[in-house]
């Protein structure tokens, strides 16, 4: 998949929620004035690729305590270069994870998000311009953490909220989860 792929998928990108039609605003402005944005290196931000894993009755989350942000998160990372973000959300969700099981449910986008990343002793505040997609993967299987995260666990999407203090793109996440188990 292209730059020009998500460029279209993005433009495609449908949302009830406001602020995600802003976010594909900014997201668009970034991929049409910045080439280098799928790389680390461009200091204001980057696109990432996030893995939103549900178990197969769509009750329970995968969630990351990431180490460096010390919060409650959904898997994923930086695209290194990437430009298909699916690709680089799965490799995350597998090398977080551990699990052998995950799978791509949609092609579609599921979720976008821009949030700020806190300045570190290496690195300046800057921005994630993070592109999710929904994903599917065995709750019985063995979870191994790795070294980017304190622990990973099963939650049940009712239990998330006070687990990420109401943050407002998992809660966003959530609501879209519990509409794909009301449509089934």
């Amino acid at each position: 998949m292209s730059a020009e792929n998500i460029i279209i998928q993005l433009q495609d990108y449908t949302s009830v929620y406001p602020e995600e039609m802003e976010f594909k605003t900014q997201f668009l402005q970034l991929l049409n004035t910045h080439k280098t944005c799928f790389k680390r290196s461009l200091k204001i931000g980057h696109i990432t690729g996030s893995a939103w894993i549900m178990d197969q009755s769509m009750e329970y989350a995968l969630l990351t305590h990431h180490m460096k942000l010390n919060k409650w998160l959904q898997l994923g990372g930086h695209a290194d270069g990437d430009t298909n973000i699916a690709r680089v959300a799965h490799r995350e969700a597998l090398e977080e994870s551990g699990l052998k099981s995950v799978t791509l449910s949609s092609n579609k986008i599921f979720d976008i998000d821009i949030h700020t990343i806190p300045e570190r002793k290496n690195e300046a505040e800057h921005l994630h311009y993070d592109i999710r997609y929904l994903f599917n993967a065995n709750k019985t299987e063995s979870l191994q953490h790795n070294h980017e995260s304190k622990a990973l666990k099963w939650v049940r999407l009712s239990e998330i909220p006070s687990l990420v203090n109401n943050n407002l793109s998992i809660m966003r996440m959530i609501e879209k989860s519990n509409l794909l188990v009301n449509m089934k």
